[in-house]
């Protein structure tokens, strides 16, 4: 980690175009050693393009990029580049050259010591340096911490062949390569797009507690924005404009910074229509006090006004609907032979608007298809109301014709779309999603991801519908236009279906939560995502305590105790099973933590380096055991100690 005093990182006066479409018109930024910024703005602004020119991938037209010397640089792309033949483990271990060469160098000489092969004082030697530079380098532990990466980021089978993947698999793979890295500034470009909830929670916490370099992130995740970064750096115009603090800083700021420009504004105006009643009052002759009075007058009219920003204007076109939009009663549905969804009975109301959230894989889409009647229920019923009127934003964009402009994607052959009781010009239509006329003109194939994300939205809600069904349309959509659907879908006053990882956007359009929890579980959880999150901790909180209670000694002939009231965990006081389990805490805790101490001193023992990689592996594997035993513990401790002093 480099801490020289200077700047990671500095673009001064950046100018970039393409063809007639300038990007960058005098950009400047800097980043200092641990700082953690944000970079938003509107889709095809030029956000990714920035990014690529200051990792340098690519060159400006003006302007200088300066990087400190020596720093390490970690770039996560959109579509990250691999090799298709490596596995998984060897792309996440990939960054570390120099420990993955010294481990090679290990392994050699150790390989060489066991087979009783060359001069044994120059492989112990060698062995000996090799062993030097991975301790210098990380440490053993960096293939098993590779590996827990990999896993926490959804990627489990760390052998897989990374050409058999996803892309959203590949990106993951990516994502431990930079983490495993561990540069001094990393770019991430869109980090948590295809990232289920848990994950980018994971991820934010990771961010947060273990990263300890500089971060430039471009990401439309408000609540990533809120809690990571600590300066939001906003694209606009050509030009980049900073604001301290996180997302709700920024709205706050910029904010401020409008309605200043707009006061501005009004008072030019008000200057200029004084002016203007002067000047035609007064005679043709002019005093020098009058010609420095009009040359005041022709620099305010010269004085281009601010430039408004772009808002797209999305409306849903309401048409009328039933009491009741969507039931079903005992639904299952299974996939490839294994069940995903396990009996679920809902009843989905006129304005309800759920949104859907679990794993990547748990079935969501899955769900949604045997909802709409894509896929045929393994049991129970769907039952969709008479008047339901269904628009549908499938996760993949299909419809699009890459070859086609973007005005014959979404209107086809009609030349008017009605939404409800308007009818426009599709164009005018089109205009709604910031695409001018020009850009409707634009092959889909040429467009930003955000750009087509904004296609396959205007696609999706020209016809009138009353339950809107999407599935990640937070994908790639910039803050403005997430914006923008979410009052759409809250002015509409229809029923939505949304699946989603994006908790700001729940938070502030869903009545209600459908929640994958494993195994089929599926659990409808009334309010917003911050009242799942609630609900979910006293749900695994009173998971716990029965499997404590299943766990505890038997007491013999003791009568059955009267079923327990429902209580808050966190906040009831301790039980007598939890007073007899707080006394005993403290020994357990001392005997874990000198077991951790224990298997430490081994870890940098040189018997430890003599190991081959399969009896490396389960060591570390006991030792990071030990450890979580022993973190669990504590954690343990400290909940009861808390609750022990409650009246």
């Amino acid at each position: 980690m480099l801490y020289s005093g200077v700047p990671l990182l500095g673009a001064q006066d950046l100018v970039k175009a393409y063809g007639d479409r300038e990007l960058f018109a005098g950009a400047s930024l800097t980043i200092e050693p641990g700082e953690r910024v944000g970079l938003v703005g509107i889709n095809g602004s030029g956000k990714s393009t920035l990014a690529r020119l200051l990792v340098g991938l690519g060159e400006p037209d003006a302007g200088q990029i300066t990087r400190e010397r020596g720093m390490t640089l970690g770039y996560l792309a959109q579509e990250p580049e691999m090799d298709g033949g490596a596995t998984a483990l060897e792309v996440a271990l990939s960054g570390l050259k120099a420990w993955t060469d010294a481990m090679v160098r290990h392994q050699a000489a150790s390989a060489g010591l066991e087979a009783g092969t060359g001069d044994v004082d120059a492989l112990v030697a060698e062995q000996s340096r090799a062993a030097h530079a991975i301790e210098r380098l990380g440490g053993w532990e960096m293939r098993y911490q590779a590996e827990s990466i990999l896993g926490h980021l959804g990627i489990p089978a760390a052998d897989q062949v990374v050409g058999t993947m996803s892309g959203g698999e590949r990106r993951r793979v990516a994502m431990a390569r930079l983490l495993v890295a561990r540069p001094d500034l990393a770019v991430l470009d869109e980090p948590t797009n295809h990232l289920d909830v848990t994950t980018v929670e994971w991820l934010e916490q990771h961010l947060i507690e273990r990263f300890t370099g500089s971060l430039l992130v471009i990401t439309h995740d408000r609540y990533l924005l809120d809690r990571v970064v600590t300066r939001i750096v906003e694209l606009d115009h050509g030009a980049l404009y900073s604001f301290d603090g996180g997302w709700e800083a920024y709205l706050t700021a910029k904010a401020e910074r409008a309605a200043q420009a707009e006061r501005v504004e009004a008072n030019r105006g008000n200057f200029l229509r004084r002016e203007l009643a002067w000047l035609r009052r007064q005679p043709k002759a002019r005093t020098g006090k009058q010609k420095a009075r009009i040359d005041r007058a022709n620099q305010a009219i010269d004085t281009d006004a601010p430039a408004r920003e772009q808002v797209a204007a999305i409306a849903v076109g309401a048409t009328r609907s039933g009491k009741t939009i969507l039931e079903t009663q005992s639904l299952s549905v299974d996939v490839g032979g294994m069940r995903l969804v396990r009996d679920l009975t809902l009843v989905m109301r006129k304005g309800d608007r759920i949104g859907i959230v679990g794993p990547n894989g748990a079935g969501k889409t899955s769900l949604v298809r045997a909802l709409l009647g894509q896929l045929e229920p393994a049991a129970g019923t769907v039952t969709r109301g008479k008047n339901t009127r269904i628009a549908y934003l499938d996760q993949g964009r299909a419809g699009l014709d890459p070859d086609k402009s973007v005005l014959e994607n979404v209107a086809d052959n009609d030349r008017h779309i009605t939404l409800g009781d308007q009818t426009m010009e599709a164009r005018t239509y089109l205009q709604r999603f910031l695409f001018s006329v020009s850009d409707q003109a634009r092959a889909v194939g040429t467009l930003s991801g955000g750009e087509r994300a904004r296609v396959a939205l205007a696609r999706s809600l020209r016809d009138s519908a009353n339950l809107i069904v999407l599935d990640e349309p937070t994908n790639d959509l910039d803050v403005t236009t997430l914006a923008a659907l979410e009052a759409a879908l809250l002015d509409s006053g229809g029923s939505a279906l949304v699946i989603t990882h994006d908790r700001w956007f729940l938070d502030r359009v869903a009545t209600s939560i459908l929640a994958f929890e494993g195994d089929g579980r599926v659990v409808h959880v009334e309010g917003d995502y911050r009242d799942y999150v609630r609900w979910r901790e006293r749900d695994r909180a009173e998971a716990a305590t029965r499997t404590a209670a299943a766990a505890a000694p038997d007491p013999g002939e003791a009568k059955p105790a009267a079923p327990a009231q429902q209580r808050d965990p966190a906040t009831a006081r301790l039980t007598y099973a939890e007073r007899l389990e707080l006394a005993g805490l403290m020994e357990q805790i001392d005997a874990a933590e000198a077991e951790v101490s224990r298997l430490e001193a081994e870890l940098a023992s040189p018997a430890f380096a003599a190991l081959d990689y399969q009896e490396q592996a389960t060591f570390l594997a006991q030792l990071a055991d030990a450890r979580s035993r022993a973190e669990a513990l504590v954690e343990r401790w400290g909940e009861l100690e808390a609750r022990s002093e409650l009246p």
